[in-house]
């Protein structure tokens, strides 16, 4: 018996994701054989998916947008995509949809898959629990299911009484099978060995966000440096950026007088930087979970304009905008809002930095915590959870629809008597 998952996934990190839970479903020696049930998967998708073994309809990822000026000019576009995967729905050859993040999109995707009758599961669900609760009645018409990734999703979820699971976030996956660069980290290890701590600058992955965070890192530096005494001698700084473009931006923002600051660059670094920094400074992003699974204590900061913040506090219904401190229920990762004058953020990224590389009890209690946390939180396999979900699932949509079917044999043999 043969059973057809269609995968809609829309940015670079969930066509990730996506292919690690695609891997676990067709693995013939893995859970998609339990049974004599095959799972094979087609949809929209990437080239990781389509490396995983999917088959890929139309890759969706090279459309992704961002910001409602950059989604107007494709609409009829994203609705042709969807009238695609409705003939796809509308052929019969499709048992389940799996829909991951891309929510503008795929809410589409989930209404068409429902008009067919077609069970409906959201894997790395939209953060509705930090703004956009308002969809939850969308939510609740068009998806069966929310395979979630974080607890907050969990209790976000149930609390709105939408059938939800947790997982795990595949993110930690995808940390453990990374393998480090043996040179690079062959350096780092020298430098460490010789007495110096390594401190992890992670301007952010955006270019606007670089140019705004970046700046005020950057002052840190330089005030940790030239006002931390002989103690702060053997620090040195990795700045990873994750572009070329980037790494040139950040790197001519030294002047002159910085020749003496002890600041190297490196481009697609960030694992191998956080592996073996003493601590970070850090842009808000889903970096920090791979600080967690790593426990890299770090300090978070996050620029932002004026008007976005003004939003943001009448919108967002959250206390933190970290990761792991969301999953901790507290702020193990400190962290600072920036809106306006710098200073004031370039004050807390000092005092935080200084307390982390000088403080040893703080230190201790940090990296305790971020274990504790990591322990509970942080632990891989979410893919293949998320794998065994969905197959009980299609196993209990193939008995339902067996039931069902014999319920109307049943009743056409009464009735012809």
């Amino acid at each position: 018996m043969t059973k057809t998952i269609f995968f809609s996934v829309g940015e670079p990190s969930g066509d990730q994701h996506a292919a690690r839970l695609i891997r676990q479903l067709t693995n013939p020696g893995g859970l998609a054989m339990q049974n004599t049930e095959r799972v094979v998967c087609r949809g929209f998708g990437g080239p990781s998916m389509l490396a995983a073994g999917c088959r890929v309809d139309l890759d969706l990822t090279r459309h992704a947008v961002v910001g409602i000026v950059e989604v107007l000019p494709k609409i009829r576009e994203f609705f042709r995509f969807a009238d695609q995967a409705e003939a796809i729905f509308r052929s019969g050859s499709v048992d389940a949809v799996v829909l991951v993040d891309f929510p503008g999109f795929n809410w589409h995707i989930a209404k068409r898959a429902k008009k067919y009758g077609i069970p409906v599961h959201y894997y790395c669900p939209p953060q509705l629990w930090a703004w956009g609760a308002w969809r939850v009645r969308k939510m609740k018409r068009s998806v069966d299911h929310v395979v979630a990734v974080l607890p907050v999703e969990e209790a976000f979820f149930d609390q709105h009484e939408i059938p939800v699971s947790l997982v795990g976030h595949p993110f930690f996956d995808a940390v453990e099978e990374q393998q480090l660069d043996t040179a690079v980290m062959r350096r780092f290890h020298q430098q460490t060995q010789s007495g110096e701590r390594i401190v992890a600058v992670l301007p952010g992955s955006r270019d606007h966000e670089v140019r705004a965070n970046f700046p005020i890192q950057l002052e840190t530096i330089r005030r940790l440096h030239r006002e931390g005494g002989e103690s702060s001698q053997n620090v040195r700084f990795a700045v990873a950026a994750y572009r070329d473009k980037q790494c040139l931006w950040c790197r001519e923002q030294l002047s002159e007088q910085d020749s003496d600051l002890p600041i190297d660059f490196y481009v697609d670094c960030t694992s191998e930087i956080i592996e073996v920094a003493h601590c970070a400074m850090m842009v808000s992003g889903s970096v920090s979970l791979e600080l967690l699974a790593r426990e890299t204590p770090a300090a978070v900061i996050y620029r932002v304009g004026r008007v976005l913040h003004a939003v943001g506090k009448r919108v967002l219904k959250i206390d933190s905008v970290t990761l792991p401190n969301l999953m901790a229920g507290r702020k193990i990762y400190p962290e600072f809002i920036s809106v306006g004058d710098p200073a004031p953020a370039v004050d807390f990224l000092t005092e935080t930095m200084h307390a982390m590389l000088h403080d040893k009890f703080y230190y201790a209690k940090t990296r305790r915590e971020l274990g504790q946390l990591r322990e509970l939180h942080a632990s891989p396999g979410a893919s293949r959870r998320a794998a065994k979900l969905l197959r009980s699932k299609l196993l209990e949509s193939a008995d339902s629809a067996a039931e069902k079917n014999s319920d109307a044999e049943q009743t056409k043999t009464r009735q012809a008597a």
